[in-house]
């Protein structure tokens, strides 16, 4: 086709030939112009629709996991929870789990924050030096609340691997 351009000829093809055109510039019938150009508006609405139905989703997933949440606390909030953790630590004070079954295990000791090689949030110094060192996690107590402080811990003993003792912690208690 180039080729008659460079000789002078006319581009047009011949009658019988195949000519391919770009159909939104150059329809080759006119009722196709006329769908092509009302198929712009639809394809922005359509975008707009898409938006909208996927913002209403995440929506809908959102209020989803608020109302399960609500469900599984049996619809009375945190006051469900079986155990209460003062905004203050008083002298005398007990703070956990009443579930002496789980939490059978217990120590003395002042508790330090920081664990070893990443096993334990705090540790629990006690008389006989670093090998009667028990390493605690919790989840049920802050013991940021009672580092630097004489305690008795009840709690369940699990396996570590670089802690010589590692125990959850469900309750403690302040010594005297």
């Amino acid at each position: 086709m180039f080729e008659n351009v460079q000789r002078g000829e006319s581009t047009r093809p011949k009658q019988g030939s195949v000519h391919l055109s770009d159909s939104r510039t150059h329809p080759e019938r006119p009722d196709q112009a006329e769908e092509l150009t009302g198929t712009e508006p639809f394809s922005h609405n359509r975008q707009t629709n898409v938006k909208k139905l996927t913002v209403s989703l995440y929506l809908l997933l959102i209020l989803l996991g608020v109302g399960t949440g609500y469900v599984l606390a049996g619809g009375r909030g945190a006051a469900a929870l079986p155990f209460g953790i003062p905004a203050r630590v008083e002298k005398d004070a007990a703070v956990g789990s009443s579930d002496t079954e789980t939490f059978k295990d217990s120590a003395v000791g002042v508790i330090e924050a920081g664990g070893v090689d990443g096993e334990g949030t705090h540790k629990l110094v006690r008389e006989g030096g670093p090998s009667q060192t028990a390493y605690l996690i919790s989840s049920v107590v802050d013991l940021d609340d009672f580092v630097g402080k004489k305690v008795k811990v009840y709690g369940q003993t699990v396996a570590g691997e670089k802690a010589s003792w590692l125990m959850d912690v469900g309750k403690v208690e302040l010594e005297p």
